[in-house]
């Protein structure tokens, strides 16, 4: 019968061949790969399916829509209405 330090030994070993292995494997793809791309004459972006992975569309600001005449405070009419805003009509503080 094995003991679980003997178990445990050939676990370790195992793993250290595993990573060896994925080591190994990985360079024979990375070198087709490369190759792959040498013969055909791609590069990353072709690969990409030609999509730069930063957005080409720059946002604007939303300008305000409504404005508190006391403060100057402003609000673009986008997510939560402001306290200041609260109970009253919105069209008395539009921005015209």
């Amino acid at each position: 019968m094995t003991t679980y330090a003997e178990i445990k030994a050939q676990i370790a070993e195992l793993e250290n061949k595993a990573k060896e292995a994925r080591a190994a494997e990985l360079t024979s793809a990375k070198a087709k790969i490369a190759e792959i791309m040498t013969t055909y004459g791609l590069t990353l972006d072709d690969l990409r399916g030609g999509r730069s992975t930063k957005s080409s569309k720059v946002r604007q600001p939303v300008p305000a829509k409504y404005r508190n005449a006391q403060t100057g405070e402003t609000w673009t009419g986008r997510g939560r209405a402001p306290l200041w805003l609260a109970g009253k009509s919105k069209d008395d503080f539009l921005i015209k």
